[in-house]
């Protein structure tokens, strides 16, 4: 079947260590997609807000599935949001803010939010991924539509702590794990698998007719749902072993020749 959709991870994926990509090799590649009648989609968990940023020149041309599945934007019109009661938004507060030593953020529509007493160095971090980011002194009087909750942690701490929320969040969150010592709270079902299947639905394309393209352990669900599954050299073991297919590391253009093999019809994309 002729690919009619790729899809990619940005952090780990996309792009490499200095968050950064070949954008003349892409840009070109990008054309030659649009002539062929490719669609080309960002699935990540990072804010829309700053996942546009590194598509200036096209960014109304492609689509984004943000926020891990939460927000999806279909060529700079907004598709779908996720949105927790504010009940359940309450608890996973009350539940995140029983720790005292855990820092977070909490995403919604409008902006990301994090409390004014959090350290320089968390917000300095969680400003890389979320451009849009406030200060507030009590989350609980946060005034927007809220879908997911990121974390940041030694990487040590991280399997404990994400057993933990399992328990306590149980029906209204679920904890993944995206790399570099992140943790995401969901919406259960609000995947990159879901965010993709409502642009696929509205595009009339198969996942058979899909690429994607992932390291982390948020990729896992879109891995599963397309054809043509593939991870990066540097992606996680667990990720590879859903994958049927590999490519190189994001320090050596490991999405860049996912798109080239299918531009060229190479590898799995042989006619």
């Amino acid at each position: 079947m002729t690919v009619k959709v790729i899809v990619t991870d940005m952090d780990g994926t996309f792009l490499n260590d200095a968050k950064k990509y070949d954008r003349d090799r892409f840009l070109a590649q990008f054309e030659q997609l649009q002539q062929r009648g490719i669609e080309f989609v960002v699935a990540s968990g990072n804010q829309y807000y700053q996942l546009i940023t590194f598509f200036p020149e096209i960014q109304n041309r492609i689509s984004f599935v943000a926020e891990n599945g939460a927000l999806v934007y279909e060529h700079g019109q907004q598709l779908f949001h996720g949105e927790l009661t504010h009940h359940e938004s309450q608890t996973v507060i009350g539940e995140l803010l029983k720790d005292k030593t855990l820092n977070f953020v909490a995403c919604g529509l409008e902006s990301a939010y994090v409390s004014e007493n959090a350290p320089d160095e968390f917000v300095a971090l969680m400003s890389k991924h979320y451009y849009r980011l406030k200060r507030v002194a009590r989350y609980t009087d946060i005034d927007d539509k809220l879908f997911k909750f990121s974390l940041n942690l030694p990487d040590e701490q991280i399997p404990l702590l994400i057993d933990k929320l399992r328990v306590s969040l149980d029906g209204v969150m679920k904890p993944v794990t995206s790399g570099f010592g992140f943790i995401d709270l969901i919406i259960p079902g609000l995947h990159k698998a879901n965010g993709i299947s409502r642009l696929l639905k509205r595009w009339d394309v198969s996942p058979q007719a899909c690429v994607a393209i992932g390291d982390s352990g948020n990729d896992a669900e879109m891995l599963k749902l397309v054809k043509y599954a593939f991870a990066m050299e540097n992606a996680a073991e667990s990720i590879k072993s859903i994958a049927d297919y590999q490519t190189d590391d994001n320090n050596h253009h490991g999405a860049l020749n996912v798109i080239q093999a299918v531009l060229d019809k190479t590898g799995p994309f042989q006619a």
